[in-house]
């Protein structure tokens, strides 16, 4: 039988309906009907087991991600990256150790990747009640540490990508201390996923010792051959910061969320939910300062809650701020939200 998305496969969908309906408690059935397709078309079309094993253990790590993750989404979280080789009596881990602590005491919580050096001192910091780790299966140097062994909010990975989600897709801020080439990849992958427009903005905070300056030379780099071969644009640099403080590290933070609250793109307008209202002499300058951002004869506009945004009644009664984006320049993008949270 050859399978299709469209329900037009006769006897199995039926047969479908009935395991959905036999189950119970099913949400969303009719992705949870597509996602069962796509295994038995998946195994139909896949002679080698090693392919059908890496989709079994994708979904299969999503869902308990899904899980781990899910009773906490109404609290802000902050993913935490850096060095597992860095010792306890280096100035950064102290830093980092603070910085968990001050993170958890302004009420968020921090995602780290669970193992030693940065990610343990973030966890000593912030404390395990206060702490997600995202761990990997390595043959070497990564352990989950003392802090969150044990911890139900402890996921070990077997696949990077996996991982890689979780801790973007989780999260609502990105700090990173110095490291090595695990953290430069996850530093351009957050990057990358903010630039294109395929992750929402957020802050993405790289955190120097005083007198540091490992970042420092990143962006050295970024401006004398990035961008002066127009491998990227000026505004990409609205998309991060540097700091040399824990305190500026969390200031960073709230300031974004100082009158942002979230952002969705619907079919032709990005809509940016705020927390308080701007007055409409704001929302004039916005229109003046940002109109490279617009499609031609679009505008910035004060409103309520978009059809679109049905599905998210929680927060309905948030005042909104609609822009007809263009979606080309995500870093023009962040320094409206920039804008927006100064007002």
């Amino acid at each position: 039988m050859r399978l299709h998305f469209t329900r037009t496969n006769g006897q199995a969908d039926e047969a479908i309906d009935s395991l959905i309906e036999l189950t119970g408690n099913v949400h969303h059935p009719e992705i949870v009907r597509e996602m069962i397709i796509a295994a038995l078309m998946a195994g139909q079309e896949e002679e080698e087991k090693a392919d059908l094993k890496l989709m079994n253990t994708t979904l299969k790590e999503m869902r308990f991600t899904s899980k781990v993750f899910g009773p906490y989404s109404n609290i802000k979280k902050v993913t935490v990256f850096g060095s597992a080789r860095t010792e306890p009596d280096e100035p950064v881990y102290r830093m980092a150790c603070l910085l968990g602590r001050g993170l958890a005491d302004a009420g968020y919580m921090v995602i780290t990747g669970g193992g030693s050096g940065i990610m343990q001192a973030v966890n000593e910091g912030a404390g395990p009640a206060h702490s997600f780790g995202v761990n990997i299966r390595l043959p070497f140097e990564q352990k989950p540490n003392p802090v969150l062994e044990g911890n139900p909010r402890l996921i070990t990975y077997k696949y990077f990508f996996n991982r890689k989600v979780a801790f973007i897709k989780e999260t609502d801020a990105v700090a990173l201390f110095p490291g090595g080439f695990g953290t430069l990849d996850e530093a351009m992958e957050t990057l990358t996923l903010v630039q294109t427009g395929k992750r929402n903005p957020l802050p993405l905070i790289l955190i120097d010792e005083p007198g540091g300056e490992y970042w420092i030379k990143w962006y050295r780099f970024f401006e004398d051959d990035l961008l002066a071969r127009n491998y990227i644009s000026a505004s990409d640099f609205n998309l991060f910061e540097r700091v040399d403080s824990v305190d500026a590290a969390i200031e960073r933070v709230n300031r974004f969320y100082h009158r942002y609250h979230s952002l969705r793109h619907t079919e032709k307008q990005t809509v940016i939910r705020l927390t308080s209202s701007l007055s409409p002499q704001s929302v004039k300058e916005l229109n003046k300062t940002f109109p490279d951002i617009l499609t031609p004869g679009g505008s910035i506009f004060l409103s309520s809650a978009l059809p679109a945004e049905e599905d998210e009644p929680e927060i309905a009664g948030l005042p909104r701020l609609v822009v007809d984006f263009n979606r080309k320049d995500f870093g023009r993008l962040r320094k409206l939200i920039d804008t927006i949270n100064r007002y």
